[in-house]
């Protein structure tokens, strides 16, 4: 059976990227695997995916086909992370395709790519986890 081994995200400017990410996520380099053009990151504890960032000279999606969804257990808990990760260097992104009440506020990194924090206290959130992106298209 295959398993999702990492996730790997595009980035320009990787001592940036690896910089922000390890702060926001509590990852660290995995031993041998920084370089300039390519880095491993994983959790300090041990217990996560690991997260490849890659050098890419792709331009950012407005509307991308991927994303990462970091969870938080409450909306009192998104806020203060939503919070912490502009202080690291996030950007709030005015998302035009936020619902009605959503549960998810879209952020993008210091190199554009985005992602959301996901409030799974939230109603929606609760009643549908596995098909919560249908804000986030395709």
């Amino acid at each position: 059976m295959v398993r999702i081994g990492q996730v790997v995200l595009g980035v320009t400017d990787m001592r940036r990227a690896v910089g922000f990410w390890t702060r926001a996520l509590d990852y660290t380099p995995r031993e041998g695997q920084a370089r300039d053009d390519w880095t491993v990151i994983e959790p300090v504890d041990g217990d996560g995916v690991p997260l490849a960032l890659d050098v890419s000279l792709t331009p950012v999606r407005e509307h991308p086909r991927t994303h990462l969804d970091l969870f938080v257990s409450d909306s009192a808990e998104q806020a203060a992370e939503v919070e912490r990760l502009v202080s690291l260097g996030a950007e709030r992104v005015d998302w035009d395709l936020y619902p009605a009440d959503p549960d998810f506020v879209v952020l993008a990194d210091p190199e554009g790519n985005r992602f959301c924090v996901i409030d799974l206290g939230h109603d929606s959130a609760r009643e549908a986890e596995d098909t919560r992106d249908e804000g986030f298209p395709p």
